[in-house]
C-alpha cells in the first residue's frame, strides 16, 4: 500500500521544512550536466546552512557492532586487497537540534542487531560456518553496544527520543523501536523519516534487493509513526535530511552543523577515501581513482543506481566541505565505517573518522 508524504503542514508541526535546493538538480538527460548541476545546488546548500551559522545542540556518534562486508561491495571495483571481507563499523548518531516548536531529539541509524541478523545476506553467511557459526559470530560481528546501552550511556532515556531515521532501510527491523501490530515499540514517542520511495520500495522488493532486506522488518507499524518525506527537509535550523538517490531509490543523508563544520552521513561510501580516493594508501585505490577518473567509489551491494550513486556521493562530499582533521579528506561520517581489523588484514582506512561528540546534552 502506498501512504501519502506529509504536507509542508504537516512537517512544521514537527518542526521540519522542504527545502527546493534540489529540486529540478537530476532532471536534464545529460549525466554530466546532471553531475554538475547537483555539484552546483550542494554548494548553494553547504553555503545556506553555513550562513545559518546554526549548529546543533547536541551530536554523537556510538559504535555499535562491526560486521564482515564483502570488499568487493565496499570498495568497488577498486581494492586490490586478497582479504574477500572487510570490516564496517555501524554506528548510531544521536542529534538534538532546535526548532520553532522546541528541542528535538533524532537517533539516526539504531540498528536492532538481533532482528537484524535475520537479514538473508547475514543469515545465510552465518549459516555457512556450520557448528562453528556460534565462535566465528564473535570473531566477524563483534558487538560494542545495542541501542539500549548506547541510549543510556549517553544519558537519555526512551521517550526522550523524538524521531528516528535511516539513510534507507538495508538490513533493519525497526519493529521493535516503534511497534508492531498493536504490541507497543521500545521508543513510544518516536516517528520514523523516511522517503516514500524507500518506504514503497521497501514493501515491493524485487530479486535484486531482497537479499538486503530484513523480511517483514516494516510490517505492521501504525502509519501514525512514520513520516513519509518526497523531498529534501531542514530539521530545525541546524539538520538536514536530503535525497541522495542510487545505493537504494529511497536513499537520504544526514547532514548535521557541528562546530567541525557540516558532517554528511549515509551508507554510499563505507570510508574516508571512498569520497577522496586519490588519497587512499588501501592497495589499488588511488591507481583506480587516476586510470579511470573517478571522483568517489561506491558502496554497491546492489546498484539500485549506480549513477544516481555517484552524483550523489559527489553531492555529499561538496555539501561536507574538507575534513578540519585532515583537509585531503571530506567532512564524511560513514554510518558504517571500515576499520582495521586484524583478521582482514590489507584494509587500513587512510583516514578513520571514529567517534564524535560535539554540544551538551538536554534531558
Amino acid at each position: 500500500m502506498t501512504h501519502q508524504a506529509a504536507t509542508q503542514e504537516q512537517l512544521e508541526m514537527h518542526g521540519i521544512t522542504k527545502i527546493s535546493h534540489f529540486n529540478k538538480a537530476r532532471i536534464d538527460l545529460s549525466p554530466r550536466t546532471r553531475l554538475e548541476t547537483v555539484r552546483k545546488s550542494s554548494e548553494d546548500f553547504r553555503h545556506y546552512m553555513l550562513n545559518l551559522d546554526k549548529p546543533v545542540a547536541f551530536y554523537q556518534s556510538i559504535d555499535l557492532i562491526r560486521v564482515p562486508y564483502p570488499t568487493k561491495y565496499g570498495l568497488l571495483n577498486a581494492s586490490k586487497v586478497w582479504s574477500p571481507f572487510m570490516h564496517i563499523m555501524n554506528r548510531m548518531f544521536v542529534v538534538q537540534f532546535e526548532t520553532p516548536v522546541g528541542l528535538k531529539t533524532l537517533l539516526f541509524s539504531p540498528s536492532d542487531i538481533q532482528g537484524n541478523a535475520e537479514t538473508p545476506f547475514f543469515k545465510n553467511l552465518d549459516a555457512a560456518w556450520g557448528p562453528l557459526a556460534k565462535p566465528m559470530g564473535k570473531f566477524m560481528a563483534p558487538i560494542y553496544n545495542d541501542v539500549e546501552q548506547a541510549l543510556s550511556k549517553v544519558g537519555l532515556r526512551p521517550e526522550d527520543i523524538d524521531f528516528i531515521s535511516y539513510d534507507h532501510l538495508h538490513t533493519q527491523d525497526i519493529r521493535k523501536w516503534l511497534g508492531s501490530n498493536k504490541q507497543k515499540g521500545y521508543f513510544p514517542n518516536a516517528k520514523l523519516l523516511v522517503m516514500q520511495q524507500e518506504w514503497t520500495s521497501t514493501q515491493s522488493l524485487l530479486p535484486p534487493q531482497q537479499q538486503w532486506y530484513c523480511p517483514n522488518g516494516i510490517d505492521g507499524i501504525d502509519p501514525g509513526k512514520v513520516i513519509l518525506l518526497d523531498s529534501s527537509v531542514m530539521l530545525g535550523e541546524s539538520a538536514a535530511l536530503v535525497q541522495t538517490p542510487g545505493h537504494t531509490e529511497g536513499n537520504h543523508s544526514l547532514v548535521a552543523n557541528t562546530p567541525d563544520g557540516l558532517f554528511v552521513t549515509s551508507e554510499n561510501g563505507v570510508s574516508a577515501e571512498s569520497y577522496s580516493p586519490q588519497h587512499s594508501n588501501i592497495s589499488g585505490v588511488r591507481q583506480f581513482a587516476r586510470s579511470t577518473g573517478m571522483e568517489v567509489v561506491l558502496n554497491g551491494n546492489t546498484l539500485e543506481g549506480g549513477l544516481d550513486q555517484y552524483i550523489s556521493m559527489v553531492m555529499e562530499k561538496t555539501i561536507a566541505g574538507p575534513s578540519k582533521r585532515n583537509p585531503d579528506f571530506s567532512n564524511i561520517a560513514p554510518s558504517s565505517e571500515l576499520t582495521s581489523y586484524w583478521g582482514f588484514p590489507g584494509l587500513k582506512p587512510t583516514f578513520y573518522v571514529g567517534q564524535m561528540k560535539f554540544g551538551t546534552l538536554s534531558k
